[in-house]
């Protein structure tokens, strides 16, 4: 039988086997006992036809897809495939797929997509890192009335989400007090632009200024802080600030990849981290083992946090829970290469 791109339909499949269109769905579904010589008559006639069933008009008569949107704000830190590789290990094992989606951190087009995932009947959405806005104008609390929705990294104190978190108010805290005990009292801040990650440890940083009467801050953004160009944009701002004649010690970057470009920013001109500038990173991605020097950083655990939210997401599915789901767990500071004793300031 010669190949075309007409798609092939349930009627066609039936008529080729001789049964009935719902003994082909029941064989297709595996929801109902069918006689062995009939199975395999459907199942010869589907491979024959090349059959492949429409799992969005089937969701529709069945009220449920078996498929699971999820969200991130981009793709070239490692940290997003991380998770989402984590949640695809658990949900494939129950026979569910994900659908994934990247709003490369506009918050507009992450209103969008969620709003288009929804359509597609998907049985729930795990949203990793959402825009700080979207949390703020009340769009996840109301999008969560349509379908299980559960936020990786949400703010804790929003009593109508479900969120799966890492503490990184206490994980920021041990990474500042850290460069602090180091002897560090000029400390750059670097973040991107539009993020509730990037927001909590900016109040940390400000809140260790405060308590430690620490005289110096400087709050740096970059505007593509979740992806691969954050790197970029990292190595430009600190050249920036190094011509302006700013006198810092360490960088604290809100992730890896930027910590990784303020690195390299740093050997350009011609310092050496850590003997003459401190890094510190969060996320604990590859690229901080294998970076030189490497980079001491907050472990997130990534891996953790995609079992735990796909599990959960499963749990809501499944057995149709109504409760409110909130976890949180623990990080750590892993203290590598990348920072430095500081004796006289």
């Amino acid at each position: 039988m010669e190949r075309n791109d007409r798609t092939i339909t349930i009627n066609e499949v039936a008529e080729e086997a001789g049964v009935s269109i719902t003994t082909v769905s029941r064989v297709l579904n595996n929801n109902y006992p069918v006689k062995r010589e009939t199975r395999e008559r459907v199942e010869k006639a589907v491979e024959k036809l090349r059959y492949t069933p429409n799992v969005i008009a089937r969701g529709l008569i069945m009220k449920k897809t078996s498929v699971i949107g999820v969200v991130v704000p981009g793709l070239t830190n490692l940290f997003f495939p991380t998770i989402v590789e984590a949640i695809d290990n658990v949900t494939k094992l129950k026979g569910y797929t994900i659908s994934l989606n990247n709003t490369s951190g506009d918050p507009k087009l992450e209103r969008e997509l969620i709003n288009k995932i929804i359509s597609m009947q998907v049985d729930g959405i795990i949203v990793i890192d959402p825009a700080a806005e979207n949390l703020d104008n009340k769009f996840y609390d109301n999008a969560s009335l349509r379908l299980p929705i559960i936020v990786v990294n949400a703010n804790s104190s929003r009593a109508n989400l479900n969120y799966i978190s890492y503490n990184e108010e206490i994980g920021t805290t041990e990474a500042f007090e850290y460069l602090v005990g180091l002897g560090h009292k000029r400390i750059i801040f670097l973040r991107g632009e539009s993020s509730f990650s990037y927001d909590i440890k900016e109040k940390v940083y400000l809140s260790i200024i405060e308590k430690h009467k620490l005289n110096y801050k400087k709050i740096v953004k970059v505007k593509h802080g979740n992806t691969i160009e954050g790197a970029a944009e990292a190595d430009a701002r600190i050249k920036e600030l190094f011509q302006a004649k700013d006198n810092a010690t360490a960088v604290f970057a809100c992730n890896d990849v930027m910590a990784v470009g303020v690195m390299g920013a740093y050997s350009d001109l011609g310092l050496k981290v850590p003997q003459d500038i401190s890094v510190i990173g969060s996320d604990n991605i590859l690229l901080s083992k294998i970076s030189y020097p490497k980079l001491t950083t907050i472990d997130l655990k990534m891996d953790l946090v995609g079992k735990k939210a796909a599990e959960e997401m499963l749990n809501m599915i499944e057995n149709k829970l109504d409760y409110r789901i909130k976890v949180v767990l623990k990080t750590s500071l892993i203290i590598r290469d990348s920072c430095f004793q500081v004796n006289n300031q």
